[in-house]
């Protein structure tokens, strides 16, 4: 018991120290926006007045203030949950109810799903109908938000159920190589889903249908065309049935690919705007970003795998979270927790992998469309009509931040117009 008690002490320590640590950051972003955000950065000069200022910063303090009591009480929330006794009653509550091992073990893991999808369902409608309803983003009826909650819903736990399902399985009947199957697994469930998704998935949240813009999708083929990347079709997605939020990208795997193109994006923007941002996605694709991702998430999720393989038999692992026992389906969640909490020093190294990427995909944005002020605008677009943070603090953005800050991006690539 003495070990098992100190076991604990430090998984407890470990987990206050994080999401401290997040609270944290978020705290210190905030404060640096109320500080340093009274002043329009020289880049957007000719993009943001006083009034937009004024915008920008009562939307992004009233995001980032909703932000932290959400990260709060989802981090207190965890702990009581993992170190307060209820996990192993929850444990014990799924073992009682019969069925075998993949059984219960889908039990396990679908009933959590469906907890997470109802404690965060309140956060999320505040968020929608009061922070983005009250700042102009938010057109969607309460009805339609329902109706997207309870598809999504019974989508992820269908989805999940059967690929939880297939991965007991095959830990049931190859109990010494299982980390090797479950990988392949979950690497063709991924691939599949990528392929089916824009036909299956897709089309239950939102209506695709054909550009028929005059002259821009000949012209968004022509530059494809020009990159070596064949369209199969370009699409409008009817985003603004929900938001005003914009946004444009391709999907498919191999040569072949189908642009979609937010309805919000083709209003706010003039051809030429649309076609940099378009630019900017395709060279993450002739930049080999996404397939090196893939190959890297790969290997990520092998030696996690088997890593999990190795220590899922440990007898001090349910010590972590102050049980004796654990079933394996709670085995895994404790190192699903353990792994997460590990690895959170490794998210600015993540951020920065990230950003880099977006800094190439922008050059070759440039070199493709030929007008770095066209990517700028549109990007300055963006950002205002968003109503993105202009001041983060710096080491907020390192460690989150997937993009460059929205100054210092159109900084740079009006400096290569220079």
């Amino acid at each position: 018991m003495p070990y098992v008690s100190e076991m604990l002490g430090v998984a407890v320590l470990i987990f206050v120290a994080v999401a401290t640590s997040r609270l944290a950051l978020s705290w210190l972003n905030l404060r640096h926006l109320e500080r340093a955000g009274q002043h329009v950065p020289a880049e957007l000069a000719g993009e943001v007045d006083a009034e937009r200022l004024r915008k920008i910063n009562a939307y992004t303090t009233e995001r980032a203030r909703f932000g932290l009591l959400r990260s709060a009480l989802s981090s207190a929330l965890t702990a009581y949950l993992v170190f307060g006794g209820a996990l192993g009653w929850y444990d014990a509550w799924v073992s009682q109810r019969g069925g075998g091992f993949v059984t219960s073990g889908v039990m396990f893991f679908a009933g959590l799903l469906l907890l997470g999808a109802v404690a965060e369902a309140p956060f999320q409608l505040y968020a929608d109908f009061r922070i983005e309803q009250r700042h102009g983003f938010n057109r969607q009826s309460v009805s339609l938000w329902w109706s997207d909650w309870l598809k999504s819903t019974a989508l992820s736990l269908v989805l999940s159920s059967a690929l939880l399902a297939g991965a007991l399985f095959l830990v049931r009947t190859a109990p010494n190589t299982w980390w090797i199957w479950v990988t392949v697994l979950i690497s063709s469930v991924s691939l599949l889903l990528t392929f089916v998704s824009p036909y299956l998935i897709e089309p239950l949240f939102n209506k695709l249908e054909p550009l028929e813009v005059e002259g821009l999708s000949d012209r968004i083929r022509a530059m494809t065309e020009k990159a070596g990347v064949h369209v199969g079709r370009v699409l409008k997605l009817d985003a603004s049935r929900r938001s005003s939020h914009s946004n444009a990208y391709f999907t498919g795997l191999g040569r072949v690919k189908r642009v979609v193109i937010f309805d919000t994006l083709l209003a706010q923007m003039s051809h030429a705007q649309v076609l940099a941002v378009l630019a900017h996605e395709l060279g993450h694709w002739k930049k080999h970003h996404i397939l090196v991702r893939m190959l890297v998430m790969q290997i990520v999720l092998i030696v996690g795998a088997y890593v999990a393989f190795v220590l899922a038999q440990s007898s001090a692992l349910p010590g972590l979270v102050g049980l004796s026992t654990a079933s394996f389906a709670a085995r895994m969640l404790i190192l699903m927790l353990a792994a997460s909490a590990l690895t959170f020093p490794l998210t600015p190294l993540m951020s920065a992998w990230s950003r880099r990427d977006e800094r190439e995909a922008d050059r070759f944005a440039v070199d493709l469309h030929g007008h770095p002020h066209d990517l700028a605008d549109a990007l300055a677009k963006l950002g205002t009509e968003n109503l993105s943070n202009l001041h983060p603090h710096p080491l907020y953005a390192a460690f989150y931040y997937s993009h460059p800050p929205l100054v210092e991006r159109i900084g740079a690539l009006r400096a290569l117009a220079l």
